[in-house]
């Protein structure tokens, strides 16, 4: 499924209506060069150019479309007319001059190997009289010369009058193009395609996933005998049958969207997530945005997609139109799947609404009303940084974003939410909308359960739920919520707010000596925070006093008694709880009006 959307992609790509964005053809590949040996019919040296330009603080190189390279290991094998500097000019840069000899001797021998028309090409006629006589003093008069030594850098040849390179003109192609597959390949039926066709051995590498080898890795690749078929042993590929044509359009078409600077990537955690559309549609490079640590950007487009999904406004097309999303993550030489979505269009809006909805929460003028998920990661992470992100953790989180809105969040999230809010004693939005957002996934998921014909599933919901299924949490302070860690939060709140106000400009609160034993043992710490409340009470002004009694009437009203224990998830309502009464606090009030247990103004 996911190689035979990768294929259908590259088709759709190959006739982009764009040339920039067409990719190449079978036996092509689009490669970075970046120095070209400018040579003229008597293959005399012109000039060495530098293709390179200044992004930033880099030097990127110039993208050209050339004979796909072959698979490079430990040993000698030469590209078609690009190659490294040691390859094409056969001048040592390490140390080991016999093995660039070799490499040169290589080169030049792929050359060779074209048939007799392609060789009559005045572009290889031109190659071959300056390899005849590579003049190395004249080389290292050339401007670029020294950098293009020191990286051992990749080169081509270009004839002078011509816009392209030696090896893209239309004789070289050709041959390139009708040489691919080898004479000994054997035919079987192609799992992507279905056809009877050659079958690729190795598989090109894919490039581009955060962690992964610099130089690819592989989806399909067998290496040891435990991972392959009896009697399929000597050609590797014969474990799973993808022909030559289907591995190179859906290692190209991947390779093109975990390019440098895609709008189809984003990297979530250590997942390198890619995200394309079965046609062609502008929400395929905007996916990311919406995720991405980018407010300015990111807002517009995420209230956009909102607007929508409750309109229900997305055109005549694009309301089933399919999309694939596909989470890439390292392992060691190979690339494993972590997660991978198909969905419509409109399934794959209502999923994301459903995220931010569920993230909703009251908050200061300066937090962002759609939190990015790089914000939401680092929140929970030691010291916030994006080092200490547990490595699953992102991927795990887009991959319940993406298969629906019953589907709980990973307990690692809330895991990390909570202990991060003992650990600092803070209790900031990002966390408090992490919590909140699971919690309202594992309520959601348990009525889906108990509604679901899977009785014997309901045994999974967790004991902190109640048999009655307790409500959604609201974004702002829930007076009808009688949860007794949600109440409890809502005291220590009140506890706390009752200190400042006695001991104004106190530096330290009950906040920083008591918060993890109060949300994690509460009967050990409130006995004693009720009655040191009383002192701080009597040094308030009288109306102010009676303000906070009505208070902690109204929050204690419902509790029956401090449990010793409070499990994972009840120290996330605790926290939820704190946080939404604190901000109760700053929340301005009109005269007239209040909260009633629904939450609407009597």
């Amino acid at each position: 499924m996911i190689l035979q959307a990768l294929v259908d992609y590259y088709r759709r790509k190959c006739d982009d209506p764009d040339p920039v964005q067409r990719l190449p053809a079978f036996g092509l590949e689009q490669k970075e060069i970046p120095f070209i040996l400018e040579i003229n019919a008597a293959g005399e040296l012109l000039q060495l150019r530098d293709t390179r330009e200044l992004q930033g603080k880099k030097k990127v190189a110039q993208v050209f479309r050339v004979p796909i390279g072959v698979k490079k290991t430990s040993g000698v094998a030469a590209n078609l007319l690009w190659d490294t500097l040691e390859y094409v000019l056969g001048v040592d840069t390490k140390g080991k001059p016999d093995r660039v000899a070799e490499q040169h001797s290589a080169f030049r021998a792929r050359i060779a190997a074209l048939p007799e028309a392609t060789r009559q090409d005045a572009g290889i006629q031109a190659v071959l009289r300056f390899l005849d006589r590579v003049d190395v003093p004249q080389l290292e008069r050339q401007p670029a010369w020294a950098d293009a030594l020191e990286a051992n850098a990749v080169m081509s040849f270009r004839l002078q009058g011509d816009m392209d390179l030696v090896c893209q003109r239309p004789a070289v192609v050709h041959a390139a193009l009708n040489t691919t597959t080898d004479d000994d390949a054997p035919q079987a039926m192609c799992l992507v395609t279905g056809e009877h066709a050659p079958i690729e051995r190795l598989h090109a590498s894919i490039k581009g996933v955060w962690g992964a080898q610099t130089s690819g890795a592989n989806i399909i690749s067998f290496n040891a005998r435990a991972f392959e078929s009896y009697g399929k042993t000597e050609r590797q590929g014969e474990n799973a049958p993808v022909s030559r044509a289907a591995a190179f359009a859906y290692t190209t078409a991947l390779n093109h969207l975990l390019r440098k600077d895609s709008p189809q990537r984003m990297q979530v955690g250590d997942a390198s997530t890619v995200f394309w559309a079965e046609r062609q549609d502008p929400f395929e490079t905007i996916f990311g945005d919406i995720f991405q640590d980018n407010p300015d950007a990111s807002t517009d487009k995420v209230e956009a997609l909102l607007n929508a999904v409750h309109s229900g406004h997305w055109g005549p097309l694009e309301k089933d139109l399919r999309y694939h999303v596909l989470g890439l993550a390292p392992n060691a030489a190979r690339i494993s799947i972590r997660f991978y979505h198909c969905v419509t269009l409109q399934e794959l809006g209502q999923c994301i609404a459903q995220h931010f909805e569920d993230l909703t929460l009251v908050r200061g003028p300066n937090d962002p009303q759609y939190p990015s998920l790089f914000r939401l990661l680092t929140a929970v992470a030691l010291q916030n940084k994006a080092d200490n992100i547990p490595p699953n953790l992102g991927g795990a989180i887009v991959n319940s974003i993406l298969a629906g809105p019953h589907v709980p969040y990973p307990s690692l999230w809330l895991n990390a939410a909570v202990g991060r809010c003992r650990a600092e004693q803070t209790i900031n939005y990002l966390r408090a909308a992490a919590i909140k957002a699971c919690l309202n996934r594992q309520i959601r998921h348990a009525q889906f359960l108990s509604s679901s014909q899977f009785a014997s599933a309901r045994a999974s919901i967790e004991t902190s739920l109640s048999p009655s299924f307790e409500q959604e949490f609201l974004p702002m302070l829930d007076l009808s919520n009688h949860h007794p860690a949600y109440r409890l939060g809502r005291l220590f709140a009140v506890l706390e707010k009752i200190q400042e106000e006695a001991n104004p400009g106190l530096n330290a609160t009950i906040r920083d000596r008591y918060y993890g034993a109060a949300s994690s043992t509460p009967v050990a710490v409130f006995t004693t925070l009720l009655r040191l409340k009383n002192a701080h009470l009597k040094k308030l002004l009288p109306g102010r006093t009676t303000v906070f009694e009505k208070l902690l009437g109204e929050v204690l009203g419902p509790l029956n008694d401090f449990p010793k224990h409070l499990p994972l998830p009840d120290q996330g309502r605790f926290a939820l709880g704190y946080y939404h009464q604190r901000q109760d606090f700053f929340t301005k009030k009109t005269d007239d009006t209040t909260t009633s247990k629904e939450g609407a103004p009597v």
